[in-house]
């Protein structure tokens, strides 16, 4: 472990992560957009990050859910130990030369891995590359995102497609719940062994998933 970026040895042992959104009270009862927050915790529910959301409110209003940010993800002692960056670009079929892509660095300063929407007419689909822009695992979403009182899968793949690995699922979690707060609840699996970065890669491809088709949609219902 003395080779990990500091602070993602806690991302070395688990295959599952669970991404819990923190809703303010004023935004809950007013409806106001505020910087998202995030719990980030391991399969028994303990917190292993927090992440807040970075960007302005004109951002939060115009743009979203193509909004850009930076999610900075610390640690329990609050040391920051992710840095999602997501630049301002088109959420579109019909602009495939200016799809989204987001940038993880681990350490902050120093690029762990990229995620990288592949154009597609029908399905929601990503590409996970490490620091050098090596191609390394496919995400690949089902036609419709609106769960329906269902949970929502993206599938994770090997590079061929053909062999899922793991999945990141966008939990339904109730009605009130979600029509009201408009909570994110997402579950990440992946194989134990997968390197560190790419796990928080996964994590960054999960917030991206969650603004992508989440944001403003009432969870599908």
């Amino acid at each position: 472990t003395h080779n990990l970026p500091p602070g993602l040895e806690y991302l070395n042992q688990l295959d599952q992560i669970i991404i819990h959104q923190q809703v303010e009270l004023l935004e809950a009862i007013l409806g106001t957009e505020t910087s998202s927050k995030y719990e980030i915790k391991n399969h028994l529910g303990q917190r292993v990050y927090f992440a807040v959301e970075e960007n302005v409110c004109f951002d939060r209003k115009l743009c979203s859910p193509i909004r850009a940010f930076t999610i900075r993800i610390a640690d329990n002692t609050g040391r920051e130990v992710i840095r999602v960056i997501r630049p301002l670009r088109c959420n579109s079929c019909w602009f495939p030369c200016f799809l989204q892509e987001l940038e993880v660095q681990s350490p902050p300063g120093t690029v762990a891995g990229y995620v990288v929407q592949n154009w597609d007419p029908f399905l929601p689909k990503f590409t996970i590359q490490n620091q050098s822009k090596e191609d390394v695992l496919k995400i690949i979403g089902p036609y419709a995102t609106c769960g329906c009182f269902d949970d929502v899968d993206f599938e994770v793949k090997a590079l061929n497609e053909m062999t899922t690995i793991g999945k990141i699922s966008k939990y339904w979690s109730g009605f009130v719940n979600n029509v009201f707060t408009n909570t994110a609840n997402f579950g990440i699996q992946v194989p134990v062994d997968l390197d560190v970065r790419i796990k928080a890669v996964m994590i960054g491809a999960c917030f991206l998933i969650d603004l992508m088709f989440f944001e403003n949609s009432l969870d599908g219902l």
